[in-house]
């Protein structure tokens, strides 16, 4: 899951600073589920931007709509009929996937990005989100088992721990379990430590993000 955060009011105010008009675009995706950018986060929003227009003396009119989607386009054609200048911006509480959608499909329309897309993550508990991915495009937790060095480990270590774990926890931080620490102890109650001494190879980046923007197509979804 992607998970977001809200910018602060001060640094989203900067983007409607002047504007009469705003529509606030929410997503039911993703941050809905980090309670980051669902209907909930929109209606807090908008309230938020109205009270503070209200105190600067300004007549900002701020809408509310929350998409299905904002990465799919055919859940952004809902906006056609609200696009054409009717609005002097819109706010994106979508990962920054959906600000960028939005702004190609309506060219001659203000995009601003309303939420900071963080990590790719899962939930730790309710209201606690930790970064477990890093979208590599190679993915080889099945030789840690089943969790990921690349992504948990502070210094990406394919071949670990380092010197500066202690007691469990990372060196750059206690509140920072040593991944290390917890594949070794994964390996172990599996019974598979014999197979694990050897040394992990330079792990194969090029499906990573360092050889450009990455696209997928399935061709069985084109016939």
């Amino acid at each position: 899951m992607i998970i977001a955060e809200r910018k602060p009011i001060e640094e989203i105010k900067t983007f409607v600073m002047g504007r009469k008009r705003v529509l606030v675009v929410g997503c039911r995706g993703c941050v809905t589920v980090c309670n980051a950018g669902g209907t909930k986060e929109v209606g807090i929003l908008a309230s938020l931007l109205r009270l503070e227009a209200a105190k600067d003396g300004e007549g900002t009119v701020v809408d509310e709509l929350t998409l299905e989607r904002q990465c799919d386009p055919e859940y952004i054609e809902e906006l056609s009929e609200l696009m054409g200048g009717r609005y002097d911006c819109v706010l994106s509480m979508a990962c920054s996937i959906g600000p960028q959608f939005i702004s190609r499909r309506y060219p001659g329309e203000s995009v601003f990005p309303a939420l900071n897309t963080c990590f790719l993550g899962g939930a730790l508990a309710h209201g606690i989100w930790a970064e477990h991915c890093q979208a590599c495009g190679n993915c080889v937790i099945h030789k840690f088992g089943g969790l990921c060095p690349i992504s948990r480990c502070s210094k990406s270590l394919l071949n670990g721990p380092c010197g500066g774990s202690a007691g469990g926890k990372c060196e750059v931080s206690k509140d920072i379990d040593c991944v290390w620490h917890l594949i070794v102890e994964k390996i172990e109650s599996e019974g598979r430590m014999g197979e694990f001494l050897g040394i992990e190879l330079v792990k194969d980046w090029r499906p990573s993000r360092d050889g450009g923007p990455r696209k997928i197509v399935r061709e069985e979804l084109l016939k």
